[in-house]
């Protein structure tokens, strides 16, 4: 007996398909809300018909909830990206950070809807995709504390680092800086706001350990 095999072109398709269901999602659901906001609104926007939705997600709440892990899954392999060539170049972990720091400036530039969304929902309890959110949530975060826990055990940064928090601030850091440029200062550019969240990840982070 054959086994039915997806072809290329299909699995192709059903994934660009499903990538405009989630810039259609994030965008309608970051404008009015996951309550407001209806099936056939998401397949309208996203130019598909609403039995399509259906066809990839079995319900709105599953959609959410992979419209966030798609999100932050995104957000991770840049910021696991931005490590690997930095390490690539020879630069430091230091750098590496910076690298990182810049790759989810870059991210929150492209995914603004989907950055506002993310933020607003880790502050909300009793939802059915909190376990997702809180558990991609720490796979992206973990990224950042290789780097870190490399960077304590070569001896560039300081052993008093506490990993796990300073990792959680970096990310924040970045996600707080973004919204706050996106909303209130639209006119910096991505320069400014990497430079100026660099020279804090350097006066801190980057001090390495005493003499």
């Amino acid at each position: 007996m054959t086994s039915a095999r997806t072809s290329p072109s299909t699995s192709r398709s059903r994934s660009a398909t499903r990538d405009k269901l989630f810039h259609a999602a994030v965008t309608l659901i970051a404008e009015q809300g996951f309550s407001s906001t209806t099936v056939e609104e998401i397949a309208e926007r996203a130019g598909v018909a609403k039995g399509t939705v259906y066809y990839n997600f079995a319900s709105k709440t599953e959609l959410f909830e992979e419209l966030l892990r798609h999100g932050v899954e995104l957000l991770t392999a840049d910021l696991r990206k931005a490590a690997e060539e930095t390490d690539g170049r020879g630069g430091s972990r230091v750098d590496a950070l910076d690298a990182m720091v810049r790759a989810g400036l870059q991210f929150i530039d492209h995914y603004p809807a989907f950055t506002q969304l993310y933020v607003a929902e880790l502050w909300r309890t009793g939802r059915a995709w909190n376990d997702t959110l809180l558990m991609v949530r720490k796979e992206a975060v973990a990224v950042v504390e290789g780097v870190l826990r490399a960077g304590v055990a070569e001896g560039e940064l300081s052993e008093e680092i506490d990993v796990q928090l300073t990792a959680a601030a970096l990310v924040g850091m970045v996600l707080v800086a973004a919204l706050d440029w996106k909303a209130f200062q639209p006119e910096r550019s991505i320069e400014d706001v990497h430079g100026a969240l660099s020279l804090l990840l350097q006066g801190r982070v980057g001090a390495g350990r005493p003499g």
